[in-house]
């Protein structure tokens, strides 16, 4: 989730108020993020020293604008260009697409791509040997109907990094 607030920062300044609005405007679609949530997420960045909070000038009500520190832009621009994986690598991909805009047109944006498409690709194929090995595999008869919904979601994984492989390339 810090990566995505840095990403949203990079557009403006923000409250934490304005931030929850933004989440609720795009990265809610594919991740989920409560008031509180971002709330600790904000206190960390800030700790980490890659985002300042600053009094608003027009709040009487202490309302602070937090933005990206340059160390904060780094590290944003690092986490875009980084391989995806493990438990939610569907999610990362999303917001890192989400986010593509932001990067400069070109190589940058061009580098980027490539590297989730690179992710995709070999968590496929990693998928692919493990279908492979399955397929191999005798199933004694009582067993049948279990590996037969087993393989399904084995299936269902196949099919969405083909797609997930597919929409990468249609971006380009």
């Amino acid at each position: 989730m810090q990566f995505v607030i840095l990403g949203l920062l990079l557009l403006a300044p923000m409250s934490l108020y304005d931030l929850h609005k933004q989440f609720s405007a795009g990265p809610s679609l594919f991740y989920s993020a409560s008031f509180g949530s971002l709330q600790r997420a904000l206190r960390q960045l800030v700790e980490q020293g890659l985002v300042t909070a600053t009094d608003a000038p027009d709040s009487a009500r202490r309302r602070k604008l937090h933005s990206p520190t340059a160390e904060g832009i780094a590290a944003w621009h690092s986490w875009m260009h980084e391989p995806i994986g493990g438990a939610h690598a569907e999610t990362a991909m999303l917001a890192k697409v989400y986010l593509l805009g932001l990067l400069e047109p070109g190589q940058e944006r061009d580098d980027a791509l490539a590297a989730l498409k690179t992710s995709v690709n070999a968590a496929l194929a990693e998928l692919r040997e493990v279908a492979r090995a399955l397929d191999a595999e005798d199933v004694p008869a009582p067993f049948a109907d279990v590996f037969r919904y087993q393989r399904a979601t084995l299936d269902y994984g196949l099919r969405s990094h083909e797609f997930a492989l597919e929409w990468l390339n249609e971006l380009h």
